[in-house]
């Protein structure tokens, strides 16, 4: 009995052992030609996380399989499985996929004459309807596409439903739940480092500045920080801060 617990325990440390060396640190690049400084890369499977440089550099540890997700503002949330030639060679190149914001269609008016007062006249305006002025209720945020659910039977479904369940077999829903996602997430960093100041998060909890935007979105993942802060529960938001600023600068240090 005592031959065969020995044997388990060794198999085990074994495997352990393996799973250890395995872990490397990957040199990495963002190749895209502009805004490639400040781009969060976060390994889901062991929560380390990364930010790039000016040149778009950065440097994560990971295992063969982990899902590597780069995050930023200017770029399309994107995944990288860590594969055996990147952990062969230890470095991955990365090119991301830039977020346009297209403009709405322009339209020319009338052709001008020159005279301001003719021109004037027959320029036609509309108003904008303004709900508060007529007394009724209305919609006054930034409209948004609907996520329409699933239809359970096929037999009852309109041509809006099938279109849903496409876009719902096509994955195109999930990605518009997590865009949403991480553009909330990146609203509330930024909202957060205007108030509070990088100088604030260096003094307080010794976080580098250039990693301000790294630390809060780790404290995202991790905590209710952003349910915290639009709540206004400040108390809860530097309570995060406090308890999750110990584990991140631990685990910087032992990174460095």
């Amino acid at each position: 009995m005592n031959r065969f617990l020995i044997g388990a325990l060794c198999s085990l440390f074994g495997c352990f052992s393996t799973l250890l060396a395995q872990e490397l640190e990957l040199q990495g690049t963002v190749t895209n030609t502009k805004d490639v400084e400040g781009i969060h890369i976060l390994n889901t499977t062991s929560r380390y996380n990364a930010i790039t440089n000016q040149e778009g550099a950065f440097s994560i540890y990971a295992n063969k399989q982990d899902t590597l997700f780069f995050s930023s503002v200017s770029y399309h949330p994107t995944k990288v499985v860590v594969t055996d030639e990147i952990i062969e060679t230890g470095t991955l190149t990365v090119t991301l996929k830039e977020l346009i914001n297209e403009l709405d269609e322009v339209f020319l008016g009338p052709n001008l004459s020159g005279n301001i007062e003719t021109d004037l006249k027959n320029i036609k305006t509309k108003k904008l309807l303004n709900f508060d002025d007529v007394g009724i209720p209305g919609f006054k945020g930034k409209p948004e596409e609907k996520i329409v659910p699933v239809v359970p039977y096929l037999g009852l479904a309109t041509a809006v439903d099938l279109e849903a369940m496409y876009k719902h077999l096509s994955g195109y829903y999930k990605k518009l739940r997590l865009k949403r996602k991480w553009e909330d997430q990146n609203a509330t960093v930024a909202n957060i480092i205007h108030q509070y100041g990088l100088a604030f998060f260096r003094e307080a909890y010794a976080i580098p500045e250039n990693r301000v935007y790294d630390f809060l979105l780790y404290c995202i993942d991790t905590s209710e920080l952003v349910n915290d802060y639009k709540n206004e529960n400040f108390a809860g938001v530097l309570d995060v801060f406090k308890t999750k600023s110990k584990v991140y600068v631990s685990r910087l240090t032992q990174t460095e």
